[in-house]
């Protein structure tokens, strides 16, 4: 699998320096984000893990990490045949063949289809991450985790969706400054709104401080 991971790494740094056109490119996260994604899908609780994006499936494989620690199964689509067929060739070369299943196709028509969701990596094109949100959120369990990528670098495109998600009252939500920016959202207990799970993370409340309170 380490192997694959730095083949497709010196592929992407590759098209990134030779003007490849864009939508050819691997487009795939760094490895400090790759390794970010595996530890929260690590902690993930009990449901469906999916991607939406897999391009040549480097991401995934730190998905697969985490799914293999943990007796687990990973779902990913890709729209682009060309990508998703450098996605089977990595799966194949990794040896986790067995481990990640791969969609070919729009995800949209598929999320519908899911309930229990425990875990979203969104990486895709950034026209249809306002309406995965909106298909991905509810259907999460509680304690489910919805990360999408570019939250920082594509930030003005994604300002009304990063908007929703900061407000949602059905999650707590912050962008993380690393990579390109990661977007996480965590779907909230049944704490109440007020509850510790909400406040901590939006920052309203430090640790201490929240440690501190008396029952009352």
């Amino acid at each position: 699998m380490l192997e694959r991971m730095q083949a497709l790494e010196q592929i992407d740094a590759r098209d990134r320096r030779d003007g490849t056109p864009r939508l050819q490119r691997l487009r795939q996260v760094p490895p400090e984000t790759g390794r970010f994604l595996a530890l929260l899908a690590a902690g993930a609780p009990a449901g469906h893990m999916i991607e939406i994006g897999t391009s040549a499936g480097y991401s995934t494989l730190w998905l697969a990490l985490a799914c293999l620690q943990q007796g687990r199964t990973l779902t990913t689509f890709e729209l682009l045949p060309e990508k998703a067929d450098l996605a089977r060739q990595t799966f194949r070369l990794a040896g986790v063949e067995t481990i990640v299943t791969l969609v070919e196709g729009d995800a949209r028509p598929h999320l519908a289809q899911l309930d229990a969701i425990a875990f979203c990596f969104l990486d895709a094109e950034k026209e249809i991450y306002a309406e995965c949100y909106e298909v991905v959120v509810p259907r999460l369990v509680r304690g489910g985790l919805l990360v999408a990528d570019n939250a920082i670098n594509y930030r003005e495109a994604l300002q009304p969706m990063l908007d929703r998600a900061l407000a949602d009252e059905r999650l707590d939500a912050l962008v993380v400054p690393i990579g390109k920016g990661e977007l996480v959202c965590r779907k909230l207990y049944n704490f109440g709104r007020d509850g510790p799970s909400s406040i901590l993370l939006r920052g309203q409340m430090s640790l201490s401080e929240f440690r501190s309170q008396k029952p009352g």
